[in-house]
């Protein structure tokens, strides 16, 4: 059983005389096969908690916990292999390569990995599959739509099979038949593969489809959607 938790977990900025508490004392458990998302308005704080769990920052205060390894004091090789290996993470700004193809870029971490170019496009043709780009593989993103980038982004996460699945905004560029289509996708491979996937999102619709949802404000975690979100997503 995979566990993703964060106990007391605290991460502070410095904007010239200001300190942004973007991460202020968060505890959030997500076990495997569960599908959590975190609502918040912008600047909340969602992206620090989701680059907090991947390892990609430390936090000040607290502890990020996978599989009850502290990922914060793993060394930094590890914590490569962390994000390389059981992380699959999906930006909301894509970050595909311009001049690979569909399926090069669902591969990269594959072979950024140690993986022969043939292997690893082998392993990521199923998932371009599933996620509706069979016939778009051989595209660049610059002939993708926005949606079929982001598309891209969820294959190249799930590619190497990891253990948390960690979402920023996985339907911010997509309609919202597409948008339904992908979290119900999101949702069942989290539980085929009995992984935790935590979700930071503005899109009111994953509610239907997650076990758990939570509003993050001023740095700081409640239970369950709040009431003015809702107007302003709705």
């Amino acid at each position: 059983m995979s566990v993703l938790e964060l106990h007391g977990v605290v991460k502070h900025y410095r904007a010239g005389e200001e300190i942004v508490r973007a991460v202020d004392g968060v505890s959030l458990r997500v076990a495997s096969g569960e599908f959590v998302a975190v609502y918040g308005p912008s600047g909340s704080g969602k992206t620090t908690l989701l680059l907090l769990a991947a390892g990609l920052i430390a936090p000040d205060a607290g502890v990020v916990r996978f599989n009850k390894r502290d990922v914060s004091k793993l060394s930094e090789k590890d914590r490569a292999l962390y994000r390389r290996r059981e992380v699959g993470f999906v930006f909301q700004s894509f970050f595909l390569m311009p001049g690979g193809t569909a399926l090069d870029n669902a591969a990269v971490k594959l072979i950024s990995d140690g993986w022969s170019m043939n292997d690893a496009h082998r392993e990521a043709r199923p998932w371009l599959e599933r996620v509706g780009l069979g016939e778009r593989m051989g595209h660049r993103p610059g002939q993708l739509s926005m949606g079929e980038r982001q598309r891209v982004a969820i294959a190249r996460a799930l590619v190497n099979k990891p253990g948390v699945l960690l979402m920023d905004e996985p339907t911010g560029s997509l309609d919202s038949a597409r948008g339904r289509e992908t979290l119900g996708l999101l949702r069942d491979i989290c539980r085929e593969r009995d992984i935790p996937a935590l979700l930071v999102t503005h899109d009111p619709q994953a509610t239907a489809f997650v076990d758990r949802s939570h509003t993050l404000r001023d740095g700081h975690l409640s239970a369950g959607l709040d009431a003015d979100l809702r107007v302003v997503s709705g």
